[in-house]
């Protein structure tokens, strides 16, 4: 998952005030009660969780591990009776990570915690060399003089931090003043470090490149994310030389003995494999409709991940959650009015490649969408539900809550008509072509500080019965859309102004990034 925003949303009601006061005993539709039972009794989201995550592992796109999980997932589709295919929707660079292994060797020897970024260059055989920091200079100038100054050694390009905990946990044993000294100190050490990289004329991506052309034999950094233990792991900016991560304790150890002349010394052993160009599929799985074929309910989940651990609530609960409803809705409803469609994307962290490309690709499946549901944001219950900007999203989306059993809906805030969002997750893909995307935004669980694209995105992290509690929703949601007599109404809202007084524009489709060069 990508976050983006967009403008702020109207008035947040909750999805209670679509139905009729019911009791606790509340009466279900056949169909949703046989949902339900089905997923409390029968589930197999522990079974699939255990087979995709720790069997496949993390789905880095272009990897080995990315096809495996294509295949398993359509294998899994057609052994429930499902019509599944891979659709190709383009191509991208071959990778495979293999082993990691950093060790510091002087002044005293220690293995230290690393991860090499996805699609580093292999060592081929261990390189030692000092570790050094970015030098004290305020200008490009100065800066390029002391390029040649990194040629064999391994520079440490991240911020140090000089607090390796949590501001929740620094403020709730500081005092109020203690808290509020760190907090400000923090807020300063970080601006400082941007306004110092800016001043040099560098970025994320042009300062890798300049220190591997310098003769750098490595490059280490600490994307921490504020919490202890979680670092996030994106993609190397090198082509020869290795680009890794190490955990917030030991690189701050490491920066502290360079900057006071220590000079550290580590051997680093990253294995990976470079591959051939590895051809991009999404899973497309369809139950035929039985009275109107060609319009369509999608079920939507991204299936590649970040592969810094094995991709459990980014975005394997929305994988599971979509494959569990597939599998339940073709066993208790069998003969849907209209088609439903799941579709598992690859390539959505690169900017939602995946989805792009079916749009583009599938353009009469789009023309007959009559709603399509998205989940791609970690383990939590299902807490909101928006209108993305379609005007009378508040009549079928309140008539389709009516169906779900109280006790998951009356967790869930809508805000009818909302505004559409600019980006961050699959659903955009539909919003921008006018079709009815909807976003099933589930409780944070620690999410974003956690879990989102970092070394600690683990099965455990999965609270199946949270989990459960969104297979009855879209399952329910799904079989109420197919069923509805009506075909959903894509009208847009007018668009709100923002406090420059300028009127927010629709997201434009984009067209997907078909291969990796240029990434």
């Amino acid at each position: 998952m990508k976050i983006n925003t967009f403008f702020a949303v109207s008035a947040v009601v909750l999805a209670s005030q679509f139905v009729s006061a019911q009791s606790t005993d509340q009466k279900l539709n056949p169909i949703v009660e046989s949902i339900v039972n089905e997923t409390n009794n029968h589930s197999e989201l522990e079974n699939m969780a255990f087979e995709l995550l720790d069997g496949i592992g993390p789905r880095l796109v272009g990897s080995p591990e990315m096809l495996k999980s294509n295949e398993w997932t359509a294998d899994k589709l057609k052994s429930w009776g499902i019509d599944a295919n891979l659709q190709q929707f383009g191509t991208w660079k071959g990778w495979q990570r293999e082993t990691t292994h950093v060790d510091m060797v002087y002044p005293r020897t220690k293995t230290l915690s690393a991860t090499q970024l996805a699609w580093s260059p292999s060592t081929k055989k261990a390189v030692e060399a000092e570790v050094i920091v970015l030098p004290k200079v305020s200008s490009k100038a100065e800066f390029d003089k002391w390029l040649p100054s990194a040629k064999g050694k391994i520079v440490l390009m991240a911020q140090y931090q000089k607090i390796g905990r949590s501001d929740e946990q620094i403020k709730e044993f500081a005092t109020p003043e203690l808290y509020e000294k760190l907090k400000a100190e923090r807020e300063q050490a970080s601006k400082a470090f941007r306004e110092y990289v800016k001043n040099f004329g560098y970025d994320n991506t042009t300062l890798p490149a300049a220190l591997e052309k310098a003769g750098a034999s490595g490059i280490a950094i600490s994307n921490w994310t504020g919490i202890m233990g979680a670092n996030r792991i994106f993609g190397a900016k090198t082509s020869k030389i290795p680009m890794f991560d190490i955990e917030v304790e030991d690189y701050g150890m490491l920066y502290r003995m360079a900057e006071k002349g220590s000079k550290p010394r580590i051997k680093v052993n990253t294995q990976s494999k470079i591959l051939p160009e590895a051809k991009t599929f999404n899973t497309v799985g369809m139950i035929k409709g039985s009275e109107k074929p060609n319009e369509y309910v999608v079920l939507s989940a991204h299936l590649d991940s970040w592969d810094g651990a094995q991709g459990a609530t980014d975005n394997g609960t929305g994988v599971l959650t979509m494959l569990e409803t597939m599998r339940i809705l073709k066993k208790y409803y069998p003969n849907p009015k209209r088609t439903i469609v799941v579709g598992l994307w690859g390539s959505e962290e690169q900017g939602l490649n995946g989805s792009r490309g079916f749009v583009k690709d599938n353009p009469e499946i789009i023309k007959g969408v009559q709603a399509a549901f998205n989940q791609d944001n970690g383990t939590g219950r299902v807490i909101s539900i928006t209108g993305q900007g379609f005007k009378n999203s508040y009549e079928y989306i309140g008539r389709w809550l009516n169906a779900v059993p109280k006790n998951v809906r009356d967790h869930i805030k809508t805000d009818f008509p909302g505004t559409p969002s600019g980006g961050g997750s699959d659903h955009v893909s539909f919003v921008a072509a006018g079709v009815p995307g909807f976003s099933l935004s589930s409780l944070n669980w620690g999410y974003f500080g956690y879990t989102w694209h970092t070394t600690k995105d683990t099965y455990d992290k999965i609270v199946f019965d949270e989990v459960k509690n969104n297979v009855i929703l879209t399952a329910t949601l799904a079989y109420m859309a197919s069923e509805d007599p009506e075909f959903t109404n894509r009208e847009k809202r007018v668009m709100p102004t923002d406090d420059k007084g300028e009127v927010a524009k629709w997201p434009e489709m984009k067209e997907p990034r078909r291969t990796s060069d240029g990434f």
